[in-house]
């Protein structure tokens, strides 16, 4: 049974803060039913493939479902992140994360609109919107429909900006808004420019360090329940990115 654990003793000691308070009878083994939960989503299986060491598959669901609807893994994802420690470079970016039938099927009866699924010219997909610091290790994450703009997760995710020297970004994030929102918070952009009648003069060399978002972003994808949407509910969908970051990069 050890060889299936994915999480070690040290790692739940890091994690238990953050877990709800267990209410009249206790909850099964901890250790065990996250191990279940993280194999599910790291294999894009269904629940009742989960081997039968992690226990019954209802179980594994039933905590997954309650903790995602009480955003318990995306605040086990801020809480370790907000010890990053970054004191000098932040990413932007965004990518697409293709949604399955089974989470895309919009049906007006079922309350599709709410689903922040939309269809590009790749399909019916999501869209990540991601900080991340100098070493790429996630920091801050948001999630829209798929066609929605570069911009609108950048609104979103400025506010919350560590204080930084530099943004890094590509040409998606070129706008004067952005600009003078990241001057405001003194902060300078390493952001090429679009076609402009003066060009934007920016960090070469830094920029190349750019690649380290998209690093992240594949290692989030090698997880099938990431890489692939089967979840219809974005709450439940956003947990399982929390939990893949978690484990890839904060424990």
């Amino acid at each position: 049974m050890s060889g299936l654990f994915w999480l070690s003793e040290a790692q739940m000691a890091r994690l238990e803060p953050y877990f709800p308070k267990s209410h009249g009878k206790p909850r099964v083994d901890d250790r065990r039913v996250l191990s279940g939960i993280i194999f599910i989503n790291r294999n894009g299986l269904r629940w009742r493939d989960a081997p039968s060491e992690y226990g019954p598959h209802k179980t594994l669901y039933n905590r997954w479902k309650r903790w995602s609807d009480k955003v318990v893994f995306a605040r086990i994802m801020a809480g370790l992140a907000a010890e990053h420690g970054e004191e000098t470079t932040v990413m932007i970016d965004a990518t697409h994360l293709k949604a399955h039938r089974t989470a895309s099927s919009l049906g007006v009866k079922k309350g599709g609109r709410g689903r922040l699924i939309g269809r590009t010219k790749g399909g019916m997909n999501t869209k990540l919107h991601a900080i991340c610091d100098s070493r790429g290790q996630p920091i801050d994450l948001f999630l829209t429909a798929g066609p929605v703009s570069d911009y609108i997760g950048a609104r979103a995710l400025i506010s919350r900006l560590p204080n930084v020297k530099w943004l890094l970004g590509d040409r998606g994030y070129d706008a004067d808004w952005l600009r003078e929102a990241l001057q405001d918070k003194t902060i300078r952009p390493c952001i090429p420019g679009r076609k402009r009648k003066t060009p934007v003069r920016y960090d070469k060399p830094r920029y190349k360090r750019r690649n380290r978002i998209e690093i992240m972003f594949g290692r989030l994808k090698d997880w099938r329940r990431v890489a692939t949407r089967y979840d219809r509910c974005p709450k439940t969908f956003f947990s399982a990115i929390a939990l893949a970051a978690t484990v890839i990069f904060w424990l």
